[in-house]
């Protein structure tokens, strides 16, 4: 009888520190990202992919990446589908060829310089993005091909097909870097919008997060050897078709 009131008080008292303390409650941070030109006149419809993500100043122990099954690249009709992907650093990331011809995937860009060679339709390769970062990826054989990776250090993000509303929800209470990565806008720009900000019980809105977009962010496209891309020279459709 004694044993049992004793476990009683203990879980009480448990139960009140979790309380007190928040161990354990989630919030949500919430806002908007505006695109605008160099006259500061708002862009919509702009079709420029943005990254918003959070990154805790104390590691959660318990936070995982979000992603089910592994995350990949898909080049189909000469594209990469989503031409726009985000990864937890540490991520493989699968690039299976559905075209009837062959594709050469690479990228020369610090978030993972990488270079999968030539390979033909229904084959997969992939690749491990070791460290944060943003990585352009191209096709060595057609030049219309692009797609980027932005590689993070949190699983506390959102990705937005164009500039608007966002929502990260499942946040453990505390302080975090909030970041901001869009297409069109310099690294300098991108700088400024980062920010500290303070999770609590209530929801944070941190309101519209305003980029201005540069016309020079990428240098100019060129193959992997770091020349203008040559007019195809293969007849056989395994290479390129019209």
């Amino acid at each position: 009888m004694k044993r049992t009131v004793v476990c009683c008080l203990c879980a009480l008292i448990l139960g009140c520190v979790w309380a007190l303390t928040g161990l354990g409650d989630v919030s949500a941070v919430t806002g908007s990202v505006q695109l605008v030109r160099a006259d500061r006149s708002p862009r919509t419809n702009s079709n420029a992919g943005v990254v918003v993500w959070l990154t805790p100043f104390l590691k959660q122990p318990d936070a995982t990446g979000r992603a089910a099954t592994r995350p990949r690249i898909v080049q189909r009709e000469k594209r990469f589908e989503p031409r726009l992907l985000v990864v937890e650093v540490g991520t493989t990331v699968d690039f299976p060829n559905n075209d009837p011809f062959f594709h050469n995937v690479f990228s020369l860009f610090d978030g993972k310089r990488f270079d999968l060679g030539l390979y033909e339709a229904g084959a997969t390769k992939n690749v491990k993005f070791t460290r944060t970062g943003v990585c352009y990826i191209f096709c060595n054989i057609h030049s219309q091909m692009s797609a980027v990776v932005v590689v993070v250090d949190t699983p506390y993000y959102v990705r937005l097909n164009n500039p608007g509303d966002f929502r990260i929800p499942e946040l453990p209470l505390g302080r975090y870097q909030l970041n901001v990565w869009a297409e069109r806008s310099s690294p300098e720009t991108l700088k400024a919008a980062s920010r500290q900000v303070n999770v609590a019980a209530v929801p944070l809105n941190v309101g519209t997060i305003v980029l201005q977009e540069s016309k020079d962010v990428i240098p100019a496209h060129t193959n992997k050897y770091g020349k203008d891309y040559d007019t195809p020279v293969f007849s056989s459709p395994i290479y390129t078709q019209p």
